[in-house]
């Protein structure tokens, strides 16, 4: 073998090693936004959570990661990738061993909080990262395809892990097993990532800018999570949203205004990308939702356990696995990502149509598994056609804030979605309560209406793709082209 050939290998090689770093950490974090779901009736118990405080446990971490995205990336653009990926993975594993030895339910929810931090910080880069590890369309399809897997399969993967863990060794090992990953990975990745210079703190970071889009994003799931508790009031309620958007909007206005801003709002010029992120918004809204909610149909309606509830979800990530890994990667360098995006999101939509008619006695094979299988196939065809879209189009030194943008997207989305999802499920069960349906029946209800619900979110996101996404692919060589 030639002495180029050898050096060709091992950069091949190196990049493999680096993704492997990279997806890794998207899985812990991933992992992490999910794994607690099926724990949450033995945490409640556990730390004495009320019904209402319990949501802040998977909250505080959706609220801080995606409140912090847009502003870790531009941290990534300044200062350089490598080292906000490594603070940010360094914070994530010490958070995680305070969640995991956490004995109060405020200190469960600031270890959470603290994980939310990390993970954006480390998240906020990764996909830019990858864009500059692999820049020709065809193996750019096939990392984002590893990616996709990572970042959608992680879900899935996070509630078998969920359940088997509580089952077996308890709730806090669903947090400390991140431990000794994270230390391993921290010592991959001060080696393998290679160092990217940034711009320079000099041209700033818009820590106001970052207070605002927090806060905004946060009072904003607030306000939807708190109009099913029983204090809850129109009045407060339409007070807190406007809060929310008033402090949304004056994000909007400063980022248009300072010279060196958070968010690029030039970005938003890019009809390909901005449209992608909306998709995004919607599609993990609709994801991590439905995955919330059936979790609760087959614990509360099914009468699974925490172990059971895990393993029902194993054909998720296996099809998820097959789409994303092999089959859509091929597709999408033949179709375009456009075309596999319509795809992919019209396969969810029949999965959520279908489970939306599942009875109180529904069963696992007619009415969960081969839903879940079908929900895998769609969103492993759809995410990684929906990342390239909404990577495409940014400069070179946009790559963190564009990363960061997408991320915030996922993540907006995955909190927003899992609210109003599960703040629609409990008020539609307390209304069939009250018209005297059985305890059963009304919850089965209240999922139906949140199934349906996500299926909107996805309806509206094919409708977008069709109406307003370029069907440019990477046959005729436009692909990731913004038009």
């Amino acid at each position: 073998m030639s002495v180029d050939a050898v050096a060709a290998a091992g950069r091949v090689r190196g990049r493999t090693q680096a993704l492997v770093v990279l997806c890794v950490m998207q899985l812990m974090i991933i992992l992490d936004g999910t794994v607690v779901t099926v724990a949450l009736p033995t945490i409640q118990q556990d730390l004495g959570f009320s019904e209402a405080g319990l949501a802040w446990v998977m909250n505080s971490y959706l609220i801080a990661f995606a409140g912090l995205l847009l502003l870790a990336g531009r941290l990534g653009d300044l200062i350089g990738s490598k080292k906000v990926f490594v603070a940010g993975l360094g914070l994530f594993t010490a958070a995680s061993l305070l969640c995991g030895v956490a004995t109060s339910a405020e200190a469960l929810i600031a270890g959470r909080f603290l994980q939310g931090i990390g993970g954006a910080l480390a998240s906020a880069v990764i996909l830019g990262m990858i864009v500059s590890l692999y820049p020709a369309p065809g193996e750019q399809a096939r990392a984002m395809g590893v990616y996709s897997f990572t970042a959608a399969s992680g879900a899935s993967i996070g509630l078998i892990f969920g359940g088997v863990i509580t089952q077996t060794v308890g709730w806090h090992w669903a947090f400390l097993i991140n431990v000794p990953i994270g230390v391993v990975a921290l010592a991959f990745a001060a080696k393998l990532l290679a160092h990217q210079p940034g711009q320079g703190l000099a041209n700033g970071a818009d820590v106001l800018g970052a207070v605002l889009v927090t806060a905004g994003l946060s009072l904003g799931v607030y306000t939807i999570v708190q109009t099913a508790e029983p204090h809850a009031t129109l009045t407060r309620t339409l007070v807190q949203a406007a809060a929310s958007l008033l402090l949304l909007a004056a994000f909007v206005v400063r980022q248009a205004r300072i010279k060196q801003p958070l968010l690029a709002l030039r970005i938003f010029r890019r009809r390909q990308l901005t449209v992608a992120n909306v998709v995004v918004v919607l599609l993990f809204a609709a994801g991590f939702g439905f995955q919330f909610t059936t979790a609760l149909y087959v614990q509360r309606v099914l009468g699974y356990d925490s172990l059971t509830t895990g393993l029902a979800f194993v054909p998720a990530p296996l099809m998820n696995a097959l789409m994303s890994l092999s089959i859509a990667p091929r597709l999408t360098v033949r179709f375009g990502p456009r075309r596999m995006l319509v795809a992919g999101l019209i396969t969810f939509l029949l999965s959520l149509l279908w489970i939306s008619r599942a009875p109180v006695d529904g069963s696992y094979l007619v009415n969960v598994g081969p839903v879940l299988a079908v929900m895998g196939a769609g969103i492993g065809i759809a995410i990684p056609a929906a990342i390239m879209l909404a990577m495409s189009g940014a400069a070179a030194a946009d790559a963190g804030v564009a990363s960061g943008l997408n991320n915030t997207a996922q993540q907006a989305g995955a909190a927003v979605g899992t609210a109003v999802l599960a703040t629609l499920a409990a008020s539609t069960t307390a209304q069939r309560l009250t018209e005297g349906a059985g305890d059963l029946l009304a919850l089965r209800d209240g999922y139906g209406a949140a199934w349906l619900a996500a299926a909107g979110f996805v309806l509206a996101a094919i409708l977008l793709s069709v109406v307003l996404l370029s069907p440019a692919g990477p046959r005729d060589g436009a692909a990731g082209r913004c038009p």
